[in-house]
């Protein structure tokens, strides 16, 4: 039963549910609990904010390098 919870609650954080998400269908007493078996699960912060830096220079690197070839 551990086993099942488990991959349902990596399966709903894979797929971006929040933490209140994830304690209401687990039934946790609070989003504490929650994040105390499961924050090893979400993307870590610097991850998603490395991802958004680098997607905004890449577009302007990309725009830049279009506008030199014009």
């Amino acid at each position: 039963m551990h086993s099942l919870r488990h991959s349902c609650a990596s399966l709903l954080i894979r797929h971006g549910e929040s933490v209140k998400t994830v304690q209401a269908r687990l039934s946790h007493a609070s989003a504490a609990e929650t994040l105390d078996t499961y924050s090893h699960l979400w993307p870590d912060s610097d991850d998603r904010t490395r991802a958004a830096v680098d997607a905004v220079l890449g577009r302007v690197a990309d725009s830049l390098r279009t506008d030199a070839v014009h």
